[in-house]
């Protein structure tokens, strides 16, 4: 297995990186500040370190090409003038099209996950005014995503906690699972992610993802 993390010096990505090259896959991590995964380049040969931007295309398709899936952890500012998460899905969409790349799973927010089943979260009067923003571009990422053929998850975890694996989260399709419950480690999330790769999982699916009880 070969996977293309973007946004691989993230808390999520620095988690998949350790916790894939663990399982023996082949890791690609793509990132603007990669300069002190170098020396891990050099020692192991199933990793490679690549200094790109996810709005050079051609960059974007190098990274790509030859993987078998896609992690995106992109991220930016919260008040909606970085539009990495949005175009950056874009341009990796339009690379994965041109690669022949079908799988992906990339981090997103609890905005988009349903609030009922009308609504979005991001939708209701008491959503949190300092998320709203990070949201738009987390939904325009989806939308981007739903418009295509591609095999696509979304993971929308809440408050991210820079912790390792720990075994103590749970998931729910489309629903945060327990709404009073903010925190998740990034260990954990990186752990539901190459399992999603890996069996195949919540194919064209959002998924809620948060600590248990």
């Amino acid at each position: 297995m070969t996977i293309t993390i973007f946004g691989s010096t993230s808390l999520v990505g620095k988690q998949l990186v350790k916790q894939a090259l663990a399982k023996d896959y082949s890791v690609t991590a793509f990132d603007r500040n990669i300069e002190h995964l170098i020396d891990m380049d050099l020692r192991n040969e199933k990793f490679e370190a690549i200094k790109g931007y996810v709005f050079d295309k051609n960059e974007v398709f190098n990274a790509v090409e030859n993987s078998n899936a896609i992690v995106s952890c992109l991220g930016g500012s919260k008040d909606g003038t970085d539009k990495s998460r949005s175009l950056g899905m874009k341009n990796i969409i339009d690379a994965m099209q041109k690669a022949e790349v079908k799988r992906i799973v990339a981090i997103s927010g609890i905005g988009i996950l349903n609030f009922n089943n009308e609504k979005l979260a991001i939708d209701m009067e008491n959503f949190p005014s300092e998320l709203k923003e990070v949201s738009f571009e987390h939904l325009a990422a989806y939308q981007h995503l739903k418009s295509t053929d591609l095999d696509w998850t979304l993971v929308c975890p809440s408050n991210i906690i820079d912790e390792d694996y720990s075994n103590n989260y749970e998931i729910k399709e489309n629903y945060l699972p327990n709404p009073t419950i903010e925190n998740v480690f990034a260990g954990d999330i990186a752990d539901f992610i190459l399992e999603a790769i890996q069996e195949n999982l919540y194919i064209n699916s959002r998924v809620g993802i948060s600590m248990k009880n």
